[in-house]
């Protein structure tokens, strides 16, 4: 069952492309036909697309990775801070900052310094400053919070990234380029797909267009999420399994003998060792429970060639005896 159908793409507008003189030459083989001046495109290879990114960003989410959903245009911003919240995932929406992933530690200076803002004005340190310096600081922290608000939670660079519209954000698909970060983004027929892992051929200026897609997107790490839970229990279990096998486990003669020693020993040998171990031990203890008998004991186990087995138990003393199976 295909992630998402062919019916919902054609009601939601995303087969429409931009007009035919503002094409981009890359984007031909995703381009079906053009009617009144517009591309078409094909949404069979949108379809395919789609799974695969689903399966991509799955795959993803579930081996702990982090997607980073970019979309700073008005018709994106309000669908990908909505979605983005709802998966758990970081977003940029306003505006991408040079640097923001080549430059990373700076970044997170600047995080941590919105941090200590919103800390000092939560204790109250606001109250001991003079009004200039306190409006100074909170122009400051409101400025840093429409930046920063949506990777607040990001203390590592992503492990992918989810772009609406790559010719406004071409900035961020060249970082990620040059980090080896994979990209899926939504291009459209203007936009260049060179640099773009994966592309989603759609229409990136629709709102219910936008809203549909990047949706899967967020299904697909919740998704990646529950699996690996579910991992973790599974590993958590089996773990628990192992340590109370381990603790109940007997090794017999069998584990403990290689198979060679196994096949040079008697098959009688074998069935009666259990019973010769018994009786050695029970003679044994009378031996030691006896004062005058000697401090020593010695036997020998003895096959003759038709199987039958002697047990021999020398004591030193006055007397002999002798067991024999």
């Amino acid at each position: 069952m295909p992630v998402i159908s062919m019916k919902a793409l054609l009601e939601s507008g995303v087969h429409f492309g931009h007009r035919t003189h503002k094409w981009h030459p890359a984007m031909k083989p995703y381009i079906f036909t053009e009617r009144n001046g517009i591309h078409i495109i094909d949404l069979q290879k949108t379809v395919k697309a789609i799974e695969q990114a689903y399966a991509l960003v799955r795959e993803t989410v579930s081996n702990n990775g982090i997607v980073l959903f970019v979309g700073t245009k008005r018709q994106a911003q309000e669908t990908i801070v909505a979605e983005a919240t709802r998966a758990g995932m970081p977003y940029v929406t306003n505006r991408w900052l040079g640097g923001m992933l080549t430059n990373w530690r700076t970044i997170r200076q600047r995080v941590n310094e919105l941090e200590r803002l919103e800390r000092m004005r939560d204790k109250g340190d606001f109250a001991r400053l003079p009004k200039k310096e306190v409006m100074l600081l909170t122009r400051e922290m409101d400025r840093l919070g429409t930046l920063l608000n949506g990777i607040r939670k990001l203390v590592k660079l992503p492990d992918m990234l989810f772009i609406v519209d790559v010719s406004r954000e071409f900035t961020a698909v060249h970082e990620a380029n040059l980090l080896n970060i994979p990209v899926v983004a939504l291009v459209d027929t203007n936009c260049d797909p060179t640099n773009v892992d994966h592309v989603i051929p759609s229409n990136d200026d629709a709102i219910r267009a936008i809203k549909l897609l990047v949706g899967k997107i967020a299904d697909a790490c919740e998704e990646g999420k529950a699996l690996r839970k579910e991992e973790n229990v599974e590993e958590d279990i089996s773990a628990q399994a192992g340590g109370t096998l381990g603790e109940d486990l007997e090794l017999t003669d069998e584990d403990l003998l290689g198979e060679a020693t196994l096949a040079k020993l008697p098959r009688r040998a074998l069935e009666h060792i259990e019973e010769l171990e018994a009786e050695i031990i029970a003679i044994t203890a009378d031996v030691d429970s006896d004062e005058n008998l000697a401090e020593e004991v010695d036997f020998e186990v003895e096959e003759d060639g038709e199987g039958e087995t002697e047990v021999e138990v020398e004591e030193g003393g006055e007397g002999e005896t002798e067991v024999e199976v």
